[in-house]
């Protein structure tokens, strides 16, 4: 995950909302370190995630890049000819991540007054608007609840005729069973192991309920945080806690109540009620301390420890790590160094092993 402006939990926001050398350095540096996608994020503060998306990709090469979208805030048909115009200049690299939104304040920043479930409800037709803008021939109309047009013409479709890869974000009831409906990878934010598959499970079952025959693959994300020996690492991480609750730095969501709406944001805050620490390495006070506000949990230890923690989400069905560190910029540099490659070698060596080329 990249932004405009160097800062975090841990750090206080340096330089402008929006520094150009820094943004190009910081998506250079994840290309570089052989990153496959990075996630620009959306806030109701936060500079406009096409337009950051566009700049990055004129100083990048290869890299994919994952806008943050929420619904509601402009038209489907406008949306689905931003992002394929986009899609079409970076010749496919670009994929959208649905953020349909857990906090009510944040939400009415930019307008939105509908409650949890009739967001959900307007996301679901929102993205099968989307779906069918980025893949029809011939001009449609529609009219749903929340949305009505007539003969809207597809002048401008994706790089490719799969259309743009649709990610999904969220915890609740409501976002396995729109999520599971329509995204390609339903996002999570790292949980126990034992969490982490019930929450698999259920968008396994939200997908098959919605008729697919293919599930969502899934994204689960974390805050790593590395050092050359395992406890190195814990002294680096309890410097970490202590500065996060010292409250220097921003949390992405800075002006949100104390008590958070969003069932994913609860899960975290609940997981760490239980234990600071599980499974392998996942450490749960960092999100405790910075309120949850997004991917918060770490996993803390040596870049083997924590890669071995990685495969085992990989084993339970994750098929995307979304990875970003306290120390943005650093720790993407190392995470390039010294963690990416243990990943990849090890999933190169289990496919080769496997007949069918399976990683698992």
């Amino acid at each position: 995950m990249i932004g405009t402006q160097d800062g975090s939990e841990t750090r206080p926001a340096n330089g402008p909302v929006i520094d150009p050398q820094y943004t190009a350095r910081f998506a250079r540096a994840h290309e570089d370190a052989g990153f496959d996608r990075i996630l620009i994020g959306y806030s109701s503060t936060r500079p406009d995630g096409p337009q950051v998306a566009a700049y990055v990709a004129a100083r990048t090469e290869r890299l994919g890049l994952l806008i943050a979208h929420r619904p509601g805030v402009i038209a489907p048909t406008l949306a689905a000819r931003s992002f394929a115009t986009l899609d079409r200049f970076t010749e496919g690299r670009v994929a959208v991540h649905t953020i349909t939104g857990g906090n009510d304040a944040e939400q009415r920043r930019d307008g939105d007054y509908l409650d949890k479930d009739e967001r959900y409800d307007r996301t679901d037709e929102y993205l099968g608007i989307l779906r069918r803008a980025w893949s029809a021939d011939t001009p449609f109309s529609h009219q749903g609840r929340h949305y009505r047009f007539e003969d809207y013409t597809p002048g401008v479709l994706p790089h490719r005729e799969s259309g743009i890869p649709l990610y999904f974000g969220g915890s609740s009831e409501a976002a396995y069973r729109v999520g599971g409906k329509h995204a390609d990878t339903f996002a999570l934010w790292g949980e126990p192991l034992a969490e982490t598959a019930q929450q698999i499970a259920a968008v396994r079952a939200a997908a098959e309920a919605a008729g697919r025959t293919e599930p969502p693959g899934i994204s689960v994300s974390f805050r790593p945080i590395l050092a050359p020996t395992d406890e190195l690492a814990w002294e680096r991480a309890h410097r970490i806690l202590d500065t996060i609750k010292a409250g220097p730095g921003r949390p992405f969501f800075p002006n949100s109540a104390s008590a958070p709406q969003n069932t994913g944001s609860q899960r975290l805050l609940a997981a760490a009620a239980k234990a600071d620490l599980h499974d392998r390495c996942l450490w749960t006070p960092t999100a405790t301390a910075s309120g949850a506000g997004g991917n918060t949990t770490a996993l803390v230890g040596t870049p083997e420890t924590v890669a071995r923690a990685l495969l085992d989400y990989i084993d339970i069905g994750a098929t995307t790590i979304l990875i970003r560190g306290y120390d943005p910029l650093d720790d993407a540099i190392d995470y390039g160094r010294h963690l990416l490659p243990l990943v990849r070698q090890e999933l190169a060596h289990r496919a080769a092993l496997s007949p069918a080329g399976s990683t698992r």
